[in-house]
């Protein structure tokens, strides 16, 4: 596999060594002592699966306390990735790296815990896998507006289709307090 460093520090996209012929194609999506010389290392406890229509932006999305790293894919479809670094006092605080991830590209993309995430469907549908560092803790989950202009994440959508949690979510600044802290 291809790893690749990407403008935020810890966000990685991962290229798979992809086996392809007249059957179709075969590849690896997770080997562990692989990842793991990249950085990447769990233990992974849930993965998830979500299908959504185009259009449908979910995020942005963190957890906190404990924090949760994300692995993420498209097994069907395309989707615009997202991460925003949203560690107080980091070089690239506020900053984001956007993506396209699509079934035929098999790219991923490593979120580390203390980002946020979030994801547009540009396809008819798609359908996103993800391996998770964390068990998912709705306590410990914030949202951020996924329109923040202090972001400045280009989106390719004017008026997407939110959940309506995601609809109401604060701006970054009001979160601040909310926060983790950059350990260097």
């Amino acid at each position: 596999m291809k790893v690749h460093q990407t403008s935020l520090p810890g966000v990685l996209l991962i290229e798979p060594f992809v086996h392809q012929d007249a059957r179709g194609f075969f590849l690896e999506t997770y080997r562990a002592e692989r990842y793991a010389q990249h950085g990447i290392s769990g233990p992974f406890v849930q993965d998830n699966h979500s299908r959504s229509q185009q259009g449908t932006l979910r995020g942005l999305h963190a957890q906190l306390d404990p924090a949760q790293g994300k692995l993420v894919r498209v097994i069907a479809g395309e989707i615009i990735d997202v991460a925003v670094d949203i560690r107080v006092g980091s070089p690239t605080f506020g900053k984001h790296f956007l993506t396209a991830l699509t079934a035929t590209n098999f790219r991923q993309l490593w979120i580390p815990p203390n980002f946020a995430h979030g994801f547009l469907v540009i396809s008819e549908t798609a359908e996103v896998e993800y391996k998770v560092t964390e068990p998912y803790r709705p306590q410990s989950e914030i949202a951020i507006a996924w329109n923040d202009p202090e972001l400045g994440v280009p989106w390719p959508v004017l008026v997407p289709t939110l959940s309506a949690r995601d609809a109401a979510a604060p701006r970054m600044a009001e979160l601040r307090d909310k926060l983790p802290r950059y350990q260097g």
